[in-house]
């Protein structure tokens, strides 16, 4: 088993006999690590998890937690495979609910001071935070760094509103696992895996930090609260 894309890709060269089931936060056809979801064909299949087509819903939902604002911003890490596939979706999410959207780039940790004081500069009413390795590895800072600087920030995991993000919104990871083993369980027991689909996540969780809430003077619509997985305060 293998997760991300370059370490997939590296796999993918390395053997075409010995079965792979991997977890793919970029498009897996689009990286060409297989020739389509339903018949992926060679060696590999496994699971990815619609990083770029969740963005949207991420700026949807902050927009619903600022209402009254209409200038967000994207951060996108442009050294990401799906960089520009993220973009090109948030920008059209923007346009669809009539939003101005700033796409931002992060792709070192000495980027993030110079990030927040753009936000600043140009009045941005909240953040949505793509699905990115680089990201994922910094949750807690990126958090805390939200949170110190007033930013409404939207990410997809438990961890990042754990940690004092305001809201996440993303697939369920435990699933997706779950998803994974089962797959690894079939091709041990001879199953082909070019006959195995790659599937795709059905099961979403919604976070939500009233804390976090409060400590922006936002209010949180009760559909929203009712509606979400977890609601820490």
């Amino acid at each position: 088993m293998t997760a991300n894309g370059p370490a997939i890709r590296a796999a993918k060269t390395a053997t075409t006999t010995i079965p792979i089931v991997f977890f793919a936060g970029v498009d897996p056809v689009q990286a060409g690590i297989v020739a389509s979801l339903n018949r992926p064909g060679g060696n590999l299949t496994g699971v990815t998890n619609l990083g770029t087509e969740l963005g949207p819903k991420r700026l949807e939902l902050l927009h619903e937690l600022v209402p009254t604002a209409t200038t967000f911003a994207v951060l996108v890490n442009p050294t990401y495979p799906d960089a520009a596939a993220q973009s090109e979706a948030a920008q059209a999410a923007a346009h669809a609910l009539s939003l101005w959207l700033h796409v931002l780039h992060a792709s070192t940790e000495r980027d993030f001071d110079s990030l927040f004081a753009t936000l600043a500069e140009r009045r941005v009413a909240g953040l949505v935070i793509v699905t990115d390795p680089f990201f994922n590895n910094r949750q807690a800072q990126l958090a805390a760094l939200a949170l110190r600087h007033a930013i409404p920030t939207v990410f997809h995991t438990l961890e990042f509103v754990t940690a004092g993000g305001l809201a996440g919104y993303g697939n369920s990871n435990t699933d997706l696992w779950r998803q994974i083993g089962i797959y690894t369980g079939r091709i041990l027991k001879g199953e082909k895996r070019a006959d195995l689909p790659v599937m795709q996540p059905t099961k979403f969780e919604l976070l939500i930090n009233l804390n976090t809430a409060k400590a922006l003077s936002l209010t949180v619509p009760d559909k929203l609260l009712v509606a979400a997985d977890e609601v820490i305060e």
